[in-house]
């Protein structure tokens, strides 16, 4: 496991312009481009492909088009524009109607209004053609406004609508139960973001035993959770705990990142257990890409691997 200095190291790398403007003549320049690995492409047509692909192995995904916070409410209408576009594409591509994203990228850090209204213009057409909409979590400046902008939609009855909790953060114990009774769909991650000490676990170990913890919670009680880990111990943990308690593998799912694990997704499949992936796209890609480099060794590996292979 990279140490947190390494990590900070590369969420620095993924906010230099020079660096993402080197990185992107070569990364998705070919179909070995390095960053390939991790992203399905730069447009919705390679990310549809991709996600065929994985739908022809017995998994499921959730588009995600990669794009950075909103400085404008022009820039948050372009990408709710373009969102309307990629739902469009989807309906007849044919593929599952599953999207993930971000509400600074509709333009929550410029309005709150705005970005309430700008999901709800990807809601309605949505909720129309049977599409889950996955609101991500960003870091915790931004977790009252999500929960707020969630709440206010779901109470107008868009319950095609589901959220993400942290399970670093101290907070997540008591807002789990508030979004379980709900009824919402809630997919449970242990949290990318490097919090303050007074909200949140600094420790691994306490940040995975607070997830055991959430997850068996959700398990018990959720509506169809979504379990996000790469973390062997914690889905035997879930594998344990289903055939403890009868509950049965159609009542949730794992969920992994694109080009993570793919022995892992294979052999859950295999096992019968439902599996999305996590499928980013999206010309603004390299900030995401520095960052699953900072999460694992072998993620950095592979692709010093690819920039050998290709000289």
């Amino acid at each position: 496991m990279l140490s947190a200095a390494s990590k900070t190291f590369f969420h620095f790398l993924a906010g230099n312009q020079g660096l993402q403007r080197l990185a992107s003549r070569y990364g998705m320049a070919s179909p070995t481009g390095f960053a390939r690995r991790f992203i399905a492409g730069e447009t919705v047509e390679e990310a549809i492909e991709a996600a065929r692909g994985l739908e022809g192995r017995g998994l499921s995904q959730t588009l995600d088009y990669l794009g950075e916070s909103a400085d404008t409410l022009e820039e948050a209408d372009n990408a709710t524009g373009m969102y309307g576009q990629i739902l469009d594409r989807i309906v007849e591509s044919g593929i599952g109607r599953n999207i993930s994203l971000k509400l600074t990228q509709l333009g929550l850090d410029v309005s709150r209004e705005a970005a309430l209204a700008n999901l709800r213009r990807i809601l309605e057409p949505g909720r129309t053609h049977g599409f889950f909409v996955r609101i991500d979590m960003e870091n915790s400046p931004y977790t009252d406004a999500t929960f707020e902008i969630f709440q206010a939609l779901w109470a107008d009855g868009f319950t095609n609508l589901g959220v993400v909790l942290q399970s670093a953060l101290f907070r997540t114990t008591q807002d789990l139960p508030r979004v379980v009774g709900l009824g919402a769909r809630v997919r449970l991650v242990k949290g990318a973001y490097k919090e303050p000490a007074e909200i949140a676990y600094q420790r691994k170990a306490d940040v995975d035993a607070a997830y055991v913890m959430q997850m068996q919670y959700l398990l018990s009680n959720g509506t169809f959770p979504a379990l996000a880990t790469h973390d062997v111990e914690i889905i035997d943990a879930a594998k344990a705990f289903v055939a403890k308690e009868g509950i049965g593998k159609e009542r949730f799912e794992f969920q992994m990142l694109y080009g993570v694990r793919r022995d892992l997704q294979a052999a859950l499949v295999k096992e019968g257990y439902g599996v999305r992936v996590y499928v980013p796209f999206g010309r603004q890609w390299f900030p995401y890409f520095m960052r699953r480099l900072g999460e694992r060794p072998a993620n950095v590996a592979f692709v010093l691997k690819s920039l050998a292979s290709e000289k």
